[in-house]
């Protein structure tokens, strides 16, 4: 078992636990499409608890190394962008047709190449085990964060809020707001 403590293992522990993150983000997808969303939602911030563990435990026993690097941003990718509009689109989208329904596509895939972006753009700035003081731009954790308050409030502000504020968040993922890294 000692390939758990090595930084060059591709299944270091902190690794096993992006492994755990994209297995949430995964089942969450799934329990989506079956409109189980209480399910979705646990699962989801499941994913959220292990992000955080991974990279505390990577830097804590020095197990960080370039393949967790993009291991992590995939995991965040599926995790925190296509999952919660994944959770946007059924659970809001779901009975638009039309027009509307053009709109909130558009919508979806400007967040989800916004997210992406952010990911590329931090990974290639990025240096393994290395922690900055602040993020620019909204990380997607806390865009998903946003996301899923935005759908909270989703029968109050209705389909075209939801939409306004989708586009908002995707653009302020890779905008230059400096976010303080907790």
């Amino acid at each position: 078992m000692q390939f758990l403590w090595r930084s060059e293992s591709h299944f270091n522990l902190a690794n096993l636990i992006t492994m755990a993150n994209i297995t949430c983000g995964l089942l969450a997808t799934y329990f989506i499409t079956q409109n189980q969303f209480i399910i979705a939602v646990v699962l989801a911030w499941m994913g959220g608890a292990f992000d955080i563990f991974d990279g505390k435990i990577a830097r804590r026993y020095h197990l960080s190394n370039e393949f967790g690097v993009q291991l992590d941003s995939f995991a965040d990718f599926l995790s925190f962008v296509l999952v919660p509009t994944f959770f946007i689109f059924q659970g809001v989208y779901a009975e638009l047709s039309g027009f509307a329904l053009a709109a909130a596509s558009a919508a979806s895939v400007y967040y989800v190449i916004s997210g992406l972006r952010r990911l590329i753009q931090f990974n290639i700035n990025a240096d393994a085990g290395e922690v900055s003081k602040y993020f620019t731009g909204v990380p997607t954790p806390l865009g998903a964060i946003l996301l899923w308050l935005v759908w909270l409030g989703s029968g109050f502000i209705g389909w075209m809020g939801v939409l306004a504020l989708m586009v908002i968040i995707g653009a302020l993922l890779n905008s230059k707001v400096k976010i303080p890294h907790l």
